[in-house]
């Protein structure tokens, strides 16, 4: 028999008014139906409605990757410092890692995630082929110290997550099981609820080379996606390439030098010379791993500096500072020009292709010149694609213009390779007898953050509306005040408990019936049971939360009714 959870005990307290610093939907509804509360800037406690959800995330996540074959293990959150500085990491993610120091001085940190620990583990316990494939994965508590955590549990510096890992010996076997995983995440995706989209990705500080996201759309989300409305093409933004196939510059006229006092600026450049800002050439000057770059892109697109660190990483970007200037006679500040850079680096976007042409600053204060030829006037050292992607940009399968959506990340799959294997020298003894290196993918869900991610896209005015799946309750069996009413809605309770169902009912004397109504509105159990006028003959209310359909029923009814 489930227990019956009855609120007169239950630790909850619900809150009339959103919480101040409160910014996204989840984030004020976490609080206020008394599933969370606040320890620090992105540290949270979950209480025990909250405490249920997660729970009920994490076992539907456990079911599927038990169904392929994973084997749960559980690792330690407190990791040594040297397997991350042999992979680089411990550079690598900057300020984002939770440094610390033992007593002894030794050197630790809080795991953002376990490649390496993975890695090291299957070195262990895995020395031929015959031990191989292994999938291995964990529910952990992991870390990232957020320069600016926000929106509840969504961002947060200490949160739940599913990590899983697979070794194969070959790369049709590291195709296999990440063939597998995508599949698991779309079951699990869909058990939960979620509408999801699953987006080409980078790989970023993870490594490796294949790479997808699985995104939930949402207004509070933090990526940025397209989705072409003609084909199945989906990228998260930064993962959206273009191309610009090469012209022929030979028709163009010769270089010709222009006089443009004070136009430093894009805006004032083509307001003064009378044409479009695409007409024009931008160039930003950054810093990568301190040396200065020019950045060219078309005068009416922006560089997205998070897709030029990516294709750049683990090199640092940042943008130049009054200071570089000083004593740097070959950049003039608002007029500089690929043409006559010397030995700088220009990085260009592909739409700057060889041959097109283009009006862009002349090195000198005040002055640019028009005709400029790519291939020509100057040579682009790296094309790679750095333009904020905007609507309506091409897309990259079909030519369709794209649509922008905002997200929330809710897990991510890569096909790693041999980037972990090479710096551990992982292993095994091959079928011919010789050692083959193994193979490796990590793929994540955020299971904190997917209770959030569910919150977003499923609340409506009056509160959280939880799917079944993973609802801290299946009925909110509400008694609308006298001694009557509370003794049937507990007998109807006990009864559906008796059944196998999950139920919480609302018996607290003291309380009026709106408070119970709004409280069980907000919590949001997908049916709500409620013992009212029509006690004495034995009638119930049963609600729809999320449909709000209403239905009397008896108490026999309703209870065939709800374990049908």
């Amino acid at each position: 028999m489930t227990q019956v959870q009855r609120m007169s005990r239950l630790m909850v307290k619900t809150l009339r008014d959103d919480p101040a610093d409160a910014e996204t939907l989840s984030h004020k509804l976490l609080v206020r139906a008394g599933y969370v509360r606040r320890n620090a800037a992105g540290i949270w406690s979950w209480l025990p409605l909250g405490k249920r959800v997660l729970d009920n995330i994490s076992r539907v996540v456990r079911e599927e990757m038990d169904d392929i074959g994973a084997q749960e293990v559980l690792l330690p959150a407190l990791l040594p410092k040297e397997p991350y500085e042999a992979s680089g990491r411990w550079q690598e993610y900057g300020d984002l890692l939770f440094r610390l120091k033992d007593r002894k001085g030794g050197d630790y940190l809080l795991g953002p995630t376990h490649e390496e620990i993975f890695t090291q583990i299957v070195k262990d316990q895995c020395t031929s082929y015959k031990d191989l494939p292994v999938m291995l994965y964990q529910i952990q508590t992991k870390y990232r110290d957020e320069a600016r955590p926000r929106s509840g549990v969504l961002r947060g510096r200490e949160f739940q997550m599913k990590d899983s890992y697979s070794f194969d010996t070959t790369d049709e076997g590291l195709a296999e099981s990440y063939a597998l995983h995508r599949a698991a995440y779309q079951k699990i995706f869909a058990r939960l609820g979620l509408d999801y989209r699953i987006v080409s990705a980078v790989s970023g500080a993870m490594g490796g080379s294949a790479s997808e996201e699985f995104l939930a759309p949402a207004a509070a989300g933090e990526d940025t996606f397209v989705d072409c409305p003609s084909c199945d093409y989906a990228a998260n933004t930064e993962a959206v390439t273009f191309s610009t196939p090469a012209v022929d510059g030979s028709a163009h006229a010769p270089v010709e030098e222009l006089d443009t006092p004070d136009t430093p600026t894009i805006e004032t450049l083509a307001a003064h010379l009378g044409v479009p800002a695409s007409a024009t050439l931008k160039n930003l000057l950054v810093k990568i791993d301190g040396e200065i770059v020019a950045v060219g892109v078309p005068g009416d697109r922006e560089v997205d500096l998070g897709k030029l660190g990516e294709h750049l990483t683990p090199a640092v970007v940042e943008l130049v500072t009054a200071e570089d200037f000083v004593g740097r006679d070959d950049l003039v500040r608002g007029y500089v020009g690929p043409q006559g850079l010397g030995k700088i680096r220009y990085i260009a976007d592909p739409r700057v292709a060889p041959g097109t042409s283009w009006i862009t600053g002349a090195n000198k204060d005040g002055k640019h010149a028009k005709n400029v030829v790519a291939g020509r006037d100057f040579e682009v050292d790296d094309y790679l694609d750095v333009v904020v992607v905007e609507e309506g940009d091409p897309c990259p399968s079909c030519g369709t213009g794209l649509k922008l959506g905002r997200a929330i990340e809710i897990g991510h799959i890569f096909q790693l390779g041999r980037k972990y294997a090479d710096t551990f020298q992982l292993d095994v003894l091959g079928q011919q007898g010789k050692p083959v290196r193994v193979t490796m993918g990590s793929y994540g869900i955020g299971v904190s953050r997917a209770v959030a991610a569910l919150a977003e896209q499923t609340a409506d005015a009056q509160g959280l509306c939880w799917p079944a799946e993973i609802a801290p309750a299946d009925v909110h069996v509400v008694a609308a005040g006298k001694a009557l009413q509370t003794e049937l809605a507990v007998e109807v309770a006990e009864k559906l408990a008796a059944a196998g169902l999950r139920v919480l009912v609302d018996e607290r004397a003291g309380v009026s019936p709106g408070v119970k109504f709004t409280d069980a509105e907000l919590i949001g159990v997908p049916k709500i049971l409620v013992a009212g006028r029509r006690s004495a003959e034995g009638v119930v209310e049963l609600k729809d939360r999320r449909t709000g359909e209403r239905e009397e029923l008896t108490v026999d009814e309703a209870v065939a009714r709800l374990t049908a």
